[in-house]
């Protein structure tokens, strides 16, 4: 699957993307932010990655969609982005991401939440998509705001990151289809 904006790609992960998936999600500063990735990040997290990914897709319905954010101009991955636990039922999903820290401040990650935010709307016909953030990680928060997201709340001591064992405090935010459509066509 591909979806495609002004300067990425956005498509399934391949093998090809272990050696761009390791250099770039392979430090402190980028793993310390997520829940489930490990520091070190290894050519066999690398693996088992891309192998559960391949298995995701075969899945129907498919309740997670983990994608590569390939920069075009690189022909390489540089970060991912995911529509996760989407549930058909109750229109529902989350949304995760990450960025390596090179690409950091270039507006890649509000690129890549708009387009994925407009495939689960209008592709998967959610009606409601939901994100957190560390409430330590500002830039994060910024971004979620800056993509329409509403805040609704924290949770307190609510994840642990695998990278550093440290315990988090989430801010939750969510978005309906109806403010999407009101935010969609503005520039970010």
């Amino acid at each position: 699957m591909k979806l495609t904006t002004n300067r990425l790609v956005i498509r399934d992960y391949e093998k090809r993307d272990i050696p761009s998936l390791i250099e770039n999600i392979n430090n402190l500063e980028v793993s310390k932010n997520l829940l489930l990735v490990p520091h070190p990040y290894t050519l066999k997290d690398a693996q088992w990655w891309i192998n559960h990914c391949a298995e995701e897709m075969k899945k129907k319905p498919r309740t997670t969609y983990d994608f590569a954010l390939e920069l075009k101009s690189e022909k390489k991955l540089v970060g991912g982005i995911a529509l996760n636990k989407v549930d058909d039922f109750n229109g529902t999903a989350e949304i995760g991401y990450w960025l390596g820290q090179s690409y950091w401040r270039k507006g890649f990650v509000s690129e890549a939440v708009k387009e994925i935010v407009n495939f689960g709307f209008e592709k998967l016909k959610l009606r409601r998509i939901d994100v957190c953030a560390w409430t330590k990680n500002i830039a994060s928060n910024e971004l979620i705001k800056k993509t329409g997201f509403v805040y609704e709340g924290m949770r307190r001591q609510a994840a642990r990151s695998k990278a550093t064992g440290s315990i988090h405090d989430l801010y939750i935010y969510g978005l309906l289809k109806e403010e999407w459509e009101k935010f969609k066509d503005l520039k970010l």
